[in-house]
């Protein structure tokens, strides 16, 4: 490939002429094309985090029941005890979700699962955190739908049940929607597979799918704006193909289990040039790769093409020599390629020929992370808005004439009301072990019943959430981060489950404008406060910049992944009230702060205000309140309370058991305006119901936590009645909760 290497082609591929000067001085001399290409997706934003990994350094990382610490392997690593592990993992689609929703989501979803299973965990759930604009309009319906789907068809046909996640709405989404995927799976401790390249001599393969011009330059595209010019780079997104990923999962499970894996490495952002120069700068080794012997979709592609391509189902393996024909017998018997293209070596190199060319020859460690990639830390200005908007006082805000009204708005905004539109196109109950199913708790619950050698270990599950207000994160980036982190755990605590640990997925616009890095940064050290607080370390994540148009940045969108363990999946509680007659309290402090809530969001049509802050002793001790009661069987429903308030709680409350609706007669002091005591967001409040014979167990186990449990209510008849304020049928209140986003996206339910 004659083409001039130059500073311009360079900084066409992204890199700065400082970068492009550094490479020159690594190499003592000018790139050839393939080299500046590699070198290009290797220290763009999101294969080098170049301007993150000094703040991620900051996370806390390890914890008594890690087993990999955050960033060592294709993803985080849980002990649970009984000999399993969970590993688990959240990343980013983004970019390719904006210009090519169907693929970018189905490929999101493949990436993730892949990085689960090359770790040699079976995946066991799949969850999901979006973002889209205006729901009413044109283009956001149509990315919404092909999002959803894409996530759906690849998801459903690979045979991963997907059991919970979140859908959110604001206009600053309009043109860069966030799709976040996660995976969970489960693993043997002597199953676990390794990502590094060791023993000199052993030989590299290339399993599953063949290589073709898909996916070329995705890495550099997902660390740029997005923009007009975006929609002509639709071939740097990839195409996916679950049910080649299916036999893909089965072969590599079971050349792992049979011990025949040295190391092994997705090929996920960059592809072939991603993973064999992570594999083998980790294990301190260089490559020897002959780009003739990778199979080839199409036969003409330039070495530069097959490094960059990032076509989907491909893994890089590293085995024994004596083992290659046993290799090659599980994947030929799963239909899959599996081919040598080349060999450990001991100097550090990574060689790559072509046609008996020698295209490429660079120090491995010098493109990875962590190693000698680019570092950097960006200048970091607070924005002016924050200040300004903390300023502003809600109680110069008119009170609603109209209480049950201000209710029907709330229960009926797309942000709160119910998703079935979205989880329903998912196949939830593939592999029978969700317990907890999508909008029925705080919280997934996937039991382990198949895994465990234990008694115990057969009652046990997970329970798994992704969470972020990021309303709040834009308005205080530190304690909306804070947040995040700490709703996610009150999710997992109210079906019951400790939580454990969190991956991350932190979505951010252009790290070069001070505002944006501030907003970083803070989101970081505020995860990094509760995550300490909480002791639910950070195993690893992603980290998504440039999620921005010519017309606006997106909101700071750190979505947090938690893990929780249940002890006893039979005892997991929902959030529908259960039992009529059911005494009704609310557990938390009391809070009237309305600072980002959906309240004045939608009410009052501004985002402004002071969020509340977070007490940590209190909501440890509300988590450990929760988690004995439900064991102890004396809760029938448990609710966090969050957008909307305590009335949309209660709400939610009486309607989220869609088959059997119950009202509720509550009496509560108002301490403060009523419009904020009803629909402020914040206090770490939970609202539970319980059998009137068990209120003495539920105050003596409050009492020594010092835990404020005020009982409200009852459950009773077909309204919700709250004073003299509130008063509506709960049929009417779920006539809006369950119709808004079908009426909103009918072309879809139509398909």
């Amino acid at each position: 490939m004659n083409i001039k290497v130059d500073v311009e082609a360079a900084q066409q591929m992204g890199l700065t002429p400082e970068e492009f000067e550094q490479i020159k001085e690594i190499l003592g001399r000018v790139p050839t094309y393939t080299e500046l290409g590699v070198y290009s997706v290797m220290w763009s934003e999101h294969a080098s985090y170049k301007n993150s990994i000094l703040q991620l350094k900051k996370l806390p990382r390890s914890g008594k029941n890690l087993l990999v610490g955050a960033g060592e392997e294709n993803a985080g690593l849980v002990d649970i005890g009984d000999g399993l592990a969970v590993a688990f993992k959240i990343e980013s689609h983004n970019h390719p979700s904006a210009v090519e929703p169907y693929q970018g989501a189905a490929t999101g979803v493949g990436g993730i699962l892949r990085d689960i299973f090359t770790m040699g965990a079976r995946p066991v759930a799949a969850l999901d955190s979006l973002r889209f604009g205006n729901p009413d309009n044109s283009r956001v319906k149509y990315l919404l739908e092909n999002v959803v789907k894409g996530i759906a068809d690849y998801g459903n046909a690979f045979g991963v049940p997907t059991v919970a996640g979140e859908v959110y709405f604001d206009e600053c989404y309009d043109e860069n929607p966030l799709v976040n995927a996660m995976a969970v799976g489960i693993v043997r401790h002597d199953r676990v597979a390794k990502a590094a390249a060791k023993g000199v001599g052993n030989l590299v393969m290339i399993v599953g799918s063949s290589t073709g011009r898909d996916g070329i330059h995705g890495a550099t595209f997902a660390s740029e704006d997005i923009s007009e010019a975006s929609e002509a780079k639709r071939p740097s997104v990839q195409v996916g193909d679950p049910f080649t990923e299916k036999l893909l999962l089965e072969a590599t499970l079971e050349a792992i289990e049979a011990g025949l894996v040295v190391g092994i490495q997705d090929m996920g952002a960059a592809g072939i040039a991603c993973s064999t120069s992570e594999m083998s700068a980790k294990a301190g080794t260089g490559m020897d790769v002959n780009l003739d012997l990778v199979p080839l979709r199409e036969s003409d592609m330039s070495a530069y093409e097959i490094m960059l391509s990032e076509s989907q189902e491909r893994m890089l393996v590293v085995v024994k020599s004596e083992d290659e024909a046993a290799i090659k017998k599980i994947f030929a018997k799963w239909d899959l390629n599996a081919e040598v293209i080349g060999k450990v070596t001991e100097d550090g190199i990574l060689r790559i020929s072509r046609h008996g060319k020698l295209e490429a020859e660079i120090p491995s460690k010098t493109l990875a992370l962590g190693e000698g990639a680019p570092v950097y830390v960006r200048e970091s200005r607070k924005p002016q808005y924050i200040d300004k908007l903390a300023e502003y006082d809600p109680s110069t805000l008119p009170e609603p004439a109209d209480y049950n009204d201000a209710l029907k708005k709330l229960i009926s905004s797309p942000n709160i009301a119910c998703k079935r539109y979205v989880f329903e196109q998912y196949d939830f109950m593939v592999g029978t072990d969700t317990v907890v199913l999508p909008g029925e708790g705080d919280a997934a619950v996937v039991r382990l019943e198949r895994w465990a050698g234990s008694e115990r270990g057969k009652r046990s599950g997970l329970a798994v959430k992704t969470d972020c207000n990021a309303r709040y994160v834009y308005l205080d980036p530190k304690t909306g981060a804070e947040h995040a982190v700490v709703e996610a755990a009150r999710n997992v605590a109210c079906v019951g489950a400790k939580p454990v640990a969190i991956t991350n997925c932190l979505n951010f616009g252009n790290p070069y404008k001070p505002d944006v890095y501030y907003q970083f940064e803070k989101a970081v050290e505020g995860i990094t406060k509760a995550c300490t607080e909480l002791e639910t370390p950070v195993t690893g994540g992603n980290v998504s910049f440039y999620n921005e148009s010519p017309n606006r940045t997106v909101y700071p969108t750190p979505v947090i992944g938690m893990l929780g363990i249940i002890d006893d999946v039979s005892k997991a509680v929902r959030s529908a009230f259960a039992k009529e007659g059911d005494f009704i309290a609310v557990v938390g402090l009391e809070c009237v702060e309305m600072g980002g809530s959906e309240y004045m969001a939608v009410i009052h049509k501004l985002v402004a205000g002071k969020i509340p802050p977070v007490n940590y002793d209190y909501e440890k001790h509300l988590h450990s309140f929760l988690r004995e009661a439900i064991l102890a069987r004396t809760l029938n429903s448990a609710h966090d309370v969050s957008e909307g308030g305590l009335a949309v709680t209660l709400a939610e409350c009486c309607i989220m058991d869609h088959e059997r609706m119950i009202g509720a007669k509550v009496a509560m002091d108002f301490s403060a305006r009523k419009d904020f005591v009803l629909f402020s967001e914040g206090g770490g409040r939970v609202v539970i119901s319980f059998a009137p014979d068990k209120s003495d167990e539920i105050m003596a186990l409050a009492k020594p936590r010092q835990l404020a449990v005020e009982v409200i209510g009852v459950v009773s008849g077909e309204r919700l009645q709250i004073n003299g304020t509130i008063d509506l049928d709960v049929k009417e209140l779920a006539t809006g909760y369950y119709g808004v986003l079908p009426s909103k996206f009918a072309a879809a339910l139509e398909k």
